[in-house]
């Protein structure tokens, strides 16, 4: 990518100080020149997934970045690692996650990623937060971001 486009990230933590890994994947994202734009409030949420282990803490951001999704992949995860995210079991306990949920005007199908993330749609603690920074964001499904939300929360409870 050339531009500086808006990436949509979420961010989450069950392990340790929840709230001071937050703050360091936001630190480093700044420091990578992912640029936030804005910042939803954190959300406790229960697991997904695996259901013992933690609640976490959930946080979406809306960012700006000229890197292209692969390039925008590997700092995350970079950022991951800076952060103490050490390698363990899937949707299970985590010092932090950041996961790349949409860069406006992007689609990206492959074994390492996935634009529009393939769970944004089903996730309401992500939708949640989400809501907050970009009720009006137009999803894969057709509906905005909040329109998801409001979808899924008349489904019946859900997780995620």
């Amino acid at each position: 990518m050339s531009a500086a486009r808006r990436v949509f990230l979420s961010l989450g933590s069950n392990l340790g100080d929840r709230a001071a890994h937050l703050d360091c994947a936001r630190a480093g994202l700044e420091r990578a020149a992912i640029h936030i734009i804005r910042a939803s409030s954190v959300h406790e949420t229960e697991p997904w997934g695996v259901a013992d282990q933690a609640k976490f803490l959930n946080q979406c951001l809306a960012c700006e970045s000229d890197l292209a999704p692969a390039d925008l992949l590997r700092t995350v995860k970079a950022i991951e690692r800076q952060c103490g995210r050490e390698p363990g079991t899937r949707w299970g306990p985590r010092v932090i996650d950041i996961d790349l949920l949409l860069i406006e005007g992007v689609t990206v199908a492959d074994e390492a990623l996935r634009l529009p993330h393939r769970h944004l749609t089903d996730r309401e603690f992500v939708l949640a937060p989400l809501a907050e920074i970009a009720p009006d964001l137009p999803l894969p499904t057709g509906r905005t971001v909040g329109e998801q939300l409001a979808w899924l929360r008349h489904q019946g409870p859900h997780n995620g």
